[in-house]
């Protein structure tokens, strides 16, 4: 995406490493893999829901690639299972993970070499978390948003992610409150939600705003997500709040199928059943195309707006 922080730095770095850059004017699987084909190209990046849409075309598509590409993506916390598909597919995947306010990319999930020896489930859990800032940042950090006090490394404790260093924008234009807001405590606050774990790396769990409260309990809409994905018949999921009356709120999942897929409500809910908590499970699911913006993310506010009339089921 070329228009959103210089194409994540990419287009202007490749030119400086002599590289040949090649633009496409849509998201479209087909195009990407005749592409990659037919320019050897060895490196791009995208979306979350890039990278499925290329997982789940078919097989014929992905025939005649020799070179090893390597593939970066940012821009929502990708599942475990697109990371499993990419590597199935040959393609060396790299998660990095930024903010406009942070110009883009800011930190990158560094790979160890004894990551290898581990099965796809472990190595794709181990590549969807972050925290080895780029070299203009001088930190990341998971705190308590009030406190300001960093969250015990326990992989368990969950705080905000923040961000101090070069790269970190000076202000929001001619809006000094929230600039005084986003650096309190002299770090910027990003508003994503995380756990540190002993060896350094951090978890997203979620946006503040996504957090799910139901019955007093703090529901993970990327948790939910992930199992989404995990069902074969889901090309795109997305989990936000659904207003109720006993328990505040409850996931309602929206859901975009692959191709000639045929899945019901029920299904979807007994696959959450075998992999989630009983409270976790959506009350409600949609089916139907998921509004994105033109990277391809997916626009949950607009999700938040259609939660409301969902029919519930029986859960």
């Amino acid at each position: 995406p070329m228009f959103h922080c210089n194409g994540w730095c990419f287009p202007w770095t490749v030119a400086a490493r002599a590289g040949v850059n090649v633009c496409l004017r849509r998201v479209d699987p087909k195009s990407i893999f005749d592409a990659i084909r037919a320019h050897g190209v060895t490196h791009y990046c995208g979306a979350p829901i890039v990278h499925a849409a290329m997982v789940a075309a078919p097989a014929e598509l992905k025939q005649g690639i020799t070179q090893q590409v390597k593939a970066m993506v940012a821009g929502a916390a990708p599942p475990a299972a697109m990371i499993e598909g990419m590597e199935q597919m040959g393609f060396d995947l790299t998660h990095v993970y930024g903010l406009t306010e942070i110009y883009g990319p800011a930190a990158v999930c560094v790979k160890h070499a004894e990551w290898d020896a581990l099965d796809v489930g472990e190595r794709a859990r181990l590549n969807a978390r972050q925290g080895v800032n780029y070299h203009l940042q001088r930190g990341i950090a998971v705190m308590d948003a009030i406190t300001m006090q960093p969250v015990p490394a326990d992989g368990e404790t969950m705080g905000e992610i923040m961000f101090r260093g070069n790269i970190t924008m000076k202000g929001y234009l001619k809006n000094p409150k929230a600039t005084q807001e986003a650096f309190a405590g002299g770090w910027f606050h990003t508003g994503d939600l995380a756990v540190m774990y002993p060896d350094g790396y951090v978890k997203i769990k979620d946006r503040s705003k996504d957090i799910i409260i139901s019955g007093g309990e703090n529901i993970s809409s990327i948790e939910v997500e992930d199992v989404l994905y995990r069902h074969p018949a889901v090309m795109a999921a997305a989990v936000v709040a659904k207003p109720d009356e006993k328990w505040g709120e409850t996931p309602c999942a929206f859901i975009e199928l692959k191709a000639g897929a045929q899945v019901t409500a029920e299904d979807i809910v007994a696959h959450c059943r075998a992999h989630l908590a009983g409270f976790k499970i959506p009350r409600a699911v949609v089916f139907g195309e998921l509004p994105k913006t033109s990277t391809g993310k997916i626009q949950k506010f607009e999700l938040r707006k259609q939660a409301g009339s969902a029919t519930a089921i029986n859960v």
